[in-house]
């Protein structure tokens, strides 16, 4: 991890919802919340790396301090592109391609097994200036899944490609490609196996006994993302992920489909999503939260609260989301019991989280605070 990435929770409320109420003080389930400042920072980025059922008797300490430290470079890359005076957009590829080549999380390298043993990956990404996006689904030869959405959106004419097609889209750009085995690692290939060996259905990373994922894992979904505000003032957002263990038929979530688990404007916000995606889906939840501030007058956390927090808990969606508005205001809220994430404004020390709240061992996200 990049020297000065505190780990810090203490910025944040943390607790459980009962219901929703936009009223200051109301209580929440994991909304984590830094407030406009006075004047609008110079840049902010939030990322995230999935949500779920993540307590730290889940984690081995080895691997809590690699997610950590992994989530800290991914989050020093997008600043660095931030502070050099480079675009949202930029900096969202940036910070989503480091989680995209980790093992840890459902993305990229470490892309989820389909019911047919293959990876087949979708991503998004959004301009807030422009409203311009593109978008991939069902990609299997792309090392990279973010920067084929980048030349989707500057190098076509269209908004969204699937299989086959996108890959060779992706090949006619120059773009780097990976062989299966790239992809192939020992856990996602074991998840795979377990469910197909219990006549499972599409599992999502969270699915199996309770508090437990595949192979005794944390209940996780699997999606990276991230939401940028340049010096410019303009806003952008990125998702990619590898979708469900054992999913069939082409299945596609709402990472890819822009308004669902992603949208940026700089008339409201950046978006990005994870969770179910089919609940995602149908809540349109990624617009939802900056039609609410364009149009219902809300704030950034309020819409994010009511979205998460209310809508889609009344759904039986499971997940949450990471947003920033053009003042700097950042909310990364969740309706589980964690959210690997990430957010950093300048002049502000960076934060990271993963869980709720303090540890059992008295642990929490700031061990030096």
């Amino acid at each position: 991890m990049q020297a000065g990435y505190r780990l810090v929770t203490g910025l944040f409320a943390l607790t459980a919802l009962a219901f929703w109420q936009p009223e200051s003080g109301a209580a929440m389930a994991g909304h984590d919340t830094l407030a406009t400042p006075e004047e609008r920072p110079a840049y902010a980025l939030a990322l995230h790396g999935g949500a779920g059922t993540i307590t730290p008797d889940k984690l081995t300490p080895e691997t809590e301090a690699a997610i950590r430290a992994k989530l800290g470079e991914a989050l020093a890359a997008g600043e660095a592109v931030l502070s050099g005076g480079g675009s949202a957009v930029d900096a969202v590829i940036a910070t989503i391609t480091v989680l995209e080549d980790s093992a840890h999380f459902n993305a990229g390298r470490g892309a989820v097994f389909t019911h047919d043993g293959h990876n087949e990956m979708d991503t998004a990404l959004m301009d807030g200036k422009t409203l311009n996006a593109g978008a991939a689904a069902g990609v299997r030869t792309v090392k990279n899944p973010i920067r084929l959405a980048r030349a989707i959106m500057d190098h076509s004419a269209h908004v969204m490609l699937s299989g086959a097609g996108a890959d060779r889209f992706a090949a006619d750009q120059g773009l780097e490609t990976a062989e299966p085995g790239y992809f192939r690692t020992e856990r996602r290939w074991r998840q795979l196996q377990n469910a197909l060996a219990e006549g499972k259905g599409a599992v999502l990373d969270h699915d199996g006994a309770p508090g437990e994922g595949p192979n005794g894992e944390p209940h996780k979904f699997g999606t990276v993302g991230a939401v940028a505000l340049d010096r410019q003032g303009n806003v952008a957002a990125g998702t990619s992920t590898g979708g469900m263990t054992n999913k069939k038929y082409g299945r596609i979530g709402d990472s890819p489909i822009i308004g669902a688990g992603t949208y940026a404007s700089n008339e409201s916000c950046a978006v990005s999503a994870t969770g179910h995606g089919e609940f995602f889906i149908r809540k349109t939840v990624a617009r939802d939260v900056c039609a609410m501030m364009e149009y219902g007058g809300m704030s950034l956390s309020e819409a994010a609260e009511r979205l998460v927090l209310k809508d889609l808990m009344d759904m039986g969606g499971d997940g949450g989301i990471i947003a920033l508005d053009p003042k700097g205001s950042i909310t990364l809220t969740f309706n589980s019991a964690g959210m690997y994430r990430a957010a950093v404004r300048a002049g502000e020390a960076p934060v990271i989280g993963i869980y709720e709240k303090m540890a059992p061992s008295g642990r929490d996200d700031d061990p030096a605070g």
